[in-house]
Formats: C-alpha cells, sequence, structure tokens
C-alpha cells in the first residue's frame, strides 16, 4: 500500500513537471538546451546535486555532497569558470529512494536548468536518471555509483550517452578484493555473504567469485540477506560451520556494521572479513565496534594516509572546512564537481552537449582519487587501495593498478 501510494505520488509528480517543462520551453528540444545559453542566467554557472541527504544510505549522499561544496567553494575563490561565472549549486534530496531520485533529477533538469548534475551516491539511484539525463541531454556524474550497467546499457552494450562517473566499477573491487584475499592473506577457502537485494552487492560477489576461482581459490559457503535486516545469525553460523579463512561481505554499512558485530561477539567468526567502498562510512564504526573491525579490509577510492601533495592539500582544505579527516564519498565528491570544471574550462562553454563531448575526451586529468582519463565505457582509469581497520581507525595497506 505504501508503495503503491509513493509511485502514484512520484507519477504526479512527474506529470506535473513535465506539464511545466512543456509549456514553458519552447525553444529548443529539452532542457539542455535550454540551459544552454553558456552557462545560465546572472553569470552563474547552475549544477544540479541529486544527493541521498536521508534515508538509509544518507552518510553517502552527506559525505559526497560535503566534497562538492568544498571543490566550488575553491573553484569559485579562484575567480569561477568561463570569465568569472560562479558554480551556484541545487541541491535536491533523493531520499535514498529511486523513485525519488527520478523525480530529483526531472526537477533539477526542467525547472532548475542546471547545466550537468552530480550524484547520486549509489547505484540504483543512478540508474534511475539514466533516461532522463539522455533524452533532456544532461551530463551527470556520479561520484560513487559503481555497476557496470550505470554508464552501459546490459541489452545493447552501449554505452549511456551522458552518465559519467569517477569511481571504479564492481568488477575492479571484486578482482582487487579476490587478488588480495590469495596473495596478501593467503587465503585459499572464501565464504560470501551479500545483499541480493542489492546491485552493487551482486556485482562485488560475482566478480570476486570468479576471480578467486580463478586464482586457484574455492567458495565453501554463499549466504545473503536483504537490506534492513538485522539479525544474521543463522546464516553466520552456517558459514563459520564451512570453515572459511576469509569471508567476503560486499553490502552497504548499515548491515555490514552488525554483520561484522554479530560475527565477531555473537558466532565467534575471526577469520579476515573483506568489502567494497560500501564500507567506508564512520557510522561502520559505531554500529560493529572498533575491536570488531580488527583483521576487516576494504577496498576504497583513495588513502588520506597517501603522502602524494596533492591529497595531502586536499586534506587539509577539507579539515579546514569540516573539522574532519575526509572519507572516499568526500574525495569522490570533490572529484566529481573538478571533472565537470575541467570539461567546461577544456569546452569553454557551459552548454552540457558541449560539457558531454569535453568529458568523453577526457585525459590524465590529476585528481585526488588518482590520475583519471575516461574511456569508452565512460569509466576512469585509475588505481584502487585496500584499507584495513585498525581499532576502529582506517589505515592504508596497499594500492592495486587495473
Amino acid at each position: 500500500m505504501l508503495r503503491s501510494k509513493t509511485v502514484f505520488l512520484s507519477f504526479l509528480l512527474i506529470l506535473v513537471l513535465s506539464l511545466s517543462a512543456c509549456g514553458s520551453a519552447g525553444t529548443g528540444s529539452g532542457a539542455g538546451s535550454g540551459s544552454a545559453a553558456g552557462g545560465g542566467d546572472g553569470g552563474v554557472i547552475k549544477v544540479g546535486i541529486n544527493a541521498e541527504l536521508s534515508g538509509n544510505v544518507a552518510s553517502y549522499g552527506q559525505s559526497f555532497v560535503q566534497g562538492v561544496e568544498l571543490a566550488v567553494a575553491k573553484i569559485n575563490a579562484e575567480g569561477g569558470l568561463l570569465d568569472g561565472k560562479k558554480v551556484e549549486l541545487v541541491k535536491v534530496d533523493n531520499k535514498s529512494d529511486a523513485a525519488e531520485s527520478t523525480n530529483a533529477a526531472l526537477r533539477l533538469m526542467t525547472q532548475d536548468q542546471v547545466v550537468a548534475i552530480i550524484g547520486a551516491a549509489t547505484s540504483g539511484n543512478t540508474l534511475a536518471m539514466v533516461d532522463l539525463a539522455n533524452e533532456n541531454q544532461i551530463p551527470v556524474i556520479s561520484p560513487s555509483a559503481t555497476s557496470p550497467v550505470v554508464t552501459v546499457d546490459p541489452d545493447t552494450g552501449e554505452t549511456h550517452e551522458y552518465i559519467f562517473r569517477v569511481c571504479f566499477i564492481d568488477p575492479v573491487q571484486g578482482r582487487v578484493a579476490a587478488r588480495f584475499a590469495l596473495e596478501e592473506l593467503g587465503a585459499r577457502r572464501a565464504a560470501i555473504f551479500s545483499d541480493s537485494s542489492s546491485d552493487y552487492a551482486k556485482g562485488l560477489a560475482a566478480a570476486f567469485k570468479e576471480a578467486f576461482v580463478a586464482g586457484g581459490g574455492q567458495i565453501v559457503a554463499e549466504e545473503s540477506y536483504v537490506q534492513d535486516d538485522t539479525d544474521f545469525q543463522s546464516q553466520l553460523t552456517r558459514i563459520k560451520a564451512a570453515n572459511p579463512d576469509f569471508v567476503f561481505v560486499p553490502g552497504y554499512y548499515e548491515e555490514v556494521g552488525l554483520i561484522v558485530k554479530q560475527a565477531r561477539e555473537d558466532v565467534g567468526l575471526t577469520v579476515p572479513m573483506m568489502g567494497g567502498d560500501g564500507w567506508d562510512s564512520p557510522t561502520l564504526v559505531e554500529l560493529a565496534g572498533a575491536e570488531n573491525l580488527n583483521n576487516t579490509f576494504f577496498t576504497n577510492h583513495y588513502s588520506s594516509q597517501d603522502p602524494d601533495p596533492r591529497i595531502q592539500e586536499f586534506i587539509q582544505s577539507f579539515q579546514a572546512k569540516y573539522n574532519e579527516v575526509p572519507n572516499g564519498f568526500n574525495a569522490l565528491g570533490y572529484d566529481a564537481m573538478m571533472l565537470l570544471a575541467d570539461a567546461i574550462k577544456r569546452a569553454g562553454s557551459a552548454d552540457p552537449v558541449a560539457i558531454k563531448d569535453a568529458l568523453e575526451q577526457t585525459k590524465d586529468v590529476q585528481l585526488v582519487t588518482g590520475t583519471i582519463s575516461i574511456d569508452e565505457q565512460h569509466n576512469p582509469v585509475k588505481a584502487a587501495v585496500v584499507i584495513e581497520y585498525k581499532d576502529g581507525k582506517q589505515t592504508f595497506r596497499t594500492k592495486v593498478s587495473p
């Protein structure tokens, strides 16, 4: 009943916004044409933010938005873009919900006339605006949507023309985790415990399984859960009975925090555990407990302990503004805005189509999470890092190039 009501309200909002757009456009084929007047009115370039500011993965959205805002402050302080135009952010909360993400994207494209959108944080919420982006010719840059199908149509194999990202994709994380388990930890018997309601978790699990087996390992148990589950003891008990020497847990921090806590405290499962960048949240430490996270690892996009001067400068700026050490989502949000700014500069225009063309031609742009080139499927080519938790603190373990 609640779902039906939500769908109806979403449909109603889309209908109202569509009629509003049709009634006011009249000059072009879409919002892209309407906002293509060189960067918006009043000497500003309007950039949309479609973020999980509330809901079950709000930590991700709030974190990447902090990074975007820091980047915009830097860009504007240095004189703006295109002969002094300031960047103006228009933020909409998608409430960690795919239908709300569609509504947010439609609002940004048709009402606010943004030249590009940064977001969403998760793959599902980014997928929810793919069709709108292509139809309205508005570039979308996701900071952290790692599913391969975000940028490529799985049925046709064709790249979504207006969708880009600055994070690596799920198969990369799965392969890196498998290689790390085999080569760094000496694991040979792995269990997989994944969120069967999440495309993100299923993508990492599939890539890990393929790479781990190809590398000589054995999958001794496969268990699953769904979003919002809170009791994992039966699955963890079966995993322990299979006697693994490593457990791969791709998922988001809210469930993963409880899984780690119950595995250590209730089931006595002490072997190494590992996941993807969905583990990267301060909330994970609160849920799991600092001590329980010892001997756990996750793949991520950068490490605050990397001595690279560019990274350390970012960290100092972030700490000055927010009084905390930036996490991976902070860094990816910052990079998404900097990638967009670089594209606008190279395009010499804030026309969305010109921005899209410039994004496709991105090569060797130096950002916080790496030196990025955009490949033909609109994915960044860059290295991944492995982070280890030590007494609740994230520590840099190693770096792996694709």
